[in-house]
């Protein structure tokens, strides 16, 4: 049984036309679901919907076997962390914490022990007496996360929590988020457009696009074996061509490919699968990019603009020079019509 179910969920803002349409989503207790995609494509309005903070166009929404649809964010039982920590800045960590329990008036004793604990649990003991002023962005966030799970929520949301911090932060963040969910067994939400995240955090992913849902799977089905072409150049299959009669078919005209399957409507390669300097085909440097053990040329073809990558010691074309690439049949993702 489904522990949050969205049903045929409709949102919009004001006089706008619908935003979300039609949306169907099950999540089982205890996993971690993302919601990803582009600006736009509609995963922050219903993360705002689930936490009350949009009114249903229509559909209905259930939290562990509770209809929440028409009830007020604070009768939700759900936790929320933001982009921006909003945490109050003249308040110490172990009082911003304890915020939300304070409000539910917990007593004293109880307070203290499950502030200490979901504190030790963020990574965070000896930091209680610290204002946000004197912390790091990845120990704010910390913060933000011990102040949403104290509460003991029924369900956490969170809205593109790491686009604050750096590359390297972000890294180790993500694999804190996730150590903490399967310590605590939080049913989580996390909104991103960042695919990595998304990848290395979740149960499955929900890719969003348009205000539906383009396909919903385990992480390694969605990247190796994405279903649509939307989702295929979203993770990562940036080339990608229609295929008919032998040839592939680009924006400036074809090229001819060994006879894929029957029923073969269009073939899509990562940039690492288009080897740069080999290959029956020619095309025009018109940017290289060195990435250290290798160099990700962007080539001006017959078939229009083909990413591809050479290692870096054979990377010897220059901008404004032909040079060979192959797009290999045998590593091209097959997509029907």
């Amino acid at each position: 049984m489904s522990y949050l179910k969205l049903q045929q969920v409709a949102l919009g803002y004001g006089n706008a036309k619908t935003a979300v349409q039609g949306l169907d989503l099950e999540v089982a207790r205890g996993e971690l679901i993302s919601l990803l995609g582009p600006s736009g494509c509609g995963k922050t309005t219903t993360m705002r919907a689930i936490a009350g903070l949009i009114e249903l166009r229509g559909g209905s929404i259930m939290l562990d076997s509770r209809d929440i649809s028409r009830l007020p964010p604070n009768k939700r039982d759900i936790g929320l962390v933001f982009q921006s920590y909003a945490l109050f800045p003249h308040l110490n960590v172990f009082d911003n914490v304890a915020f939300g329990l304070r409000l539910r008036k917990v007593p004293a004793g109880e307070l203290r022990q499950r502030v200490e604990q979901v504190i030790a649990a963020v990574g965070l003991a000896g930091f209680e007496s610290r204002l946000p002023a004197q912390m790091s962005g990845g120990q704010q966030q910390r913060v933000a996360l011990a102040r949403a799970i104290v509460i003991e929520p029924k369900l956490l949301l969170l809205d593109e929590p790491l686009s604050n911090l750096d590359a390297k932060l972000r890294v180790q963040m993500r694999a804190e988020l996730r150590r903490i969910q399967r310590e605590l067994g939080i049913t989580m939400l996390y909104v991103t457009h960042d695919q990595d995240e998304a990848l290395a955090m979740s149960d499955r992913i929900v890719v969003m696009n348009g205000g539906k849902i383009e396909q919903l799977d385990t992480p390694e089905q969605l990247f190796n074996a994405p279903r649509t072409r939307f989702v295929a150049n979203f993770m990562g299959f940036e080339n990608l061509f229609d295929y008919r009669d032998g040839q592939l078919h680009g924006s400036a005209g074809r090229l001819p490919l060994a006879m894929l399957p029957p029923g073969t409507a269009c073939a899509a390669w990562r940039v690492p699968q288009v080897p740069v300097g080999r290959g029956p085909y020619k095309g025009r440097v018109l940017s290289r990019g060195f990435l250290g053990e290798t160099v990700e040329y962007l080539l001006d073809t017959p078939l229009g603009q083909v990413r591809g990558m050479a290692p870096a010691a054979l990377a010897t074309a220059r901008e404004g020079e032909d040079v060979a690439f192959d797009l290999p049949a045998g590593e091209a993702l097959l997509l029907d019509a």
